[in-house]
């Protein structure tokens, strides 16, 4: 799973996936309108949510994966939701959602910029906010789960600071700080990335346990 490796990280709830049992028999007559990409166990992956979340990706970072990058980001978005609303993981506040939901839209130049973002997406505000709840959701399982299996000592601080961060900023002609000014901001960025490849091992361990199977290309129409 992707996660942002930032000093400072934007930290989607239940899986928004539906059951094969759900879809109404009478589903496959008429007009297609959606299509099946994905089974996993007993749940299924839609086109319709691989759209959704390129959209989304466009909307947080101005670019999408491609289609086949953001179902296994489906697939690992479902294998985190379902552990975590089985372990009665609590999902994020309004307050929360809505203090996230702030910083996005302050990326715009205007209330009215957002919306057309929006609007050229094809994204609803209401689909924004739970897209982004969502979001919050993973992002904050995954930090309790794997964030107290991280230690970062003051030979990995040093170590990013003389060998990446202080090459960066010299490429960039910038000044560099004090590394005692910025110690615990490199910290927080070494266990996100610690973070992330202790997530990334344990959803390939898990994916390579449970029954996942991808609807070829030539068969999705």
């Amino acid at each position: 799973m992707r996660r942002a490796i930032f000093i400072f990280v934007m930290l989607l709830a239940a899986p928004n996936v539906a059951r094969a049992a759900e879809i109404p028999p009478g589903a496959q007559t008429g007009r297609v309108v959606d299509r099946i990409v994905a089974r996993v166990e007993g749940d299924i992956i839609l086109e319709s949510q691989v759209r959704e979340l390129g959209a989304f990706q466009q909307l947080i970072e101005g670019r999408a994966e491609s289609d086949d990058q953001l179902l296994s980001e489906l697939i690992e978005q479902w294998i985190v939701q379902t552990e975590a609303a089985a372990s009665h993981f609590p999902e994020p506040s309004q307050s929360e959602v809505d203090r996230e939901l702030a910083r996005l839209t302050a990326r715009f130049a205007s209330p009215e910029a957002y919306g057309a973002k929006l609007h050229e997406l094809g994204l609803s505000a209401a689909e924004a906010r739970q897209l982004l709840a969502r979001q919050i959701y993973i992002e904050r399982y995954l930090d309790y789960k794997f964030r107290p299996a991280v230690q970062i000592d003051s030979a990995a601080i040093d170590a990013y600071y003389q060998n990446e961060l202080l090459p960066e900023l010299a490429k960039k002609n910038q000044p560099a700080p004090r590394q005692a000014d910025v110690a615990e901001q490199i910290r927080e960025l070494l266990v996100q990335r610690g973070i992330s490849e202790l997530a990334a091992k344990w959803l390939d361990e898990t994916k390579s346990r449970l029954k996942i199977e991808r609807t070829p290309p030539e068969a999705k129409s």
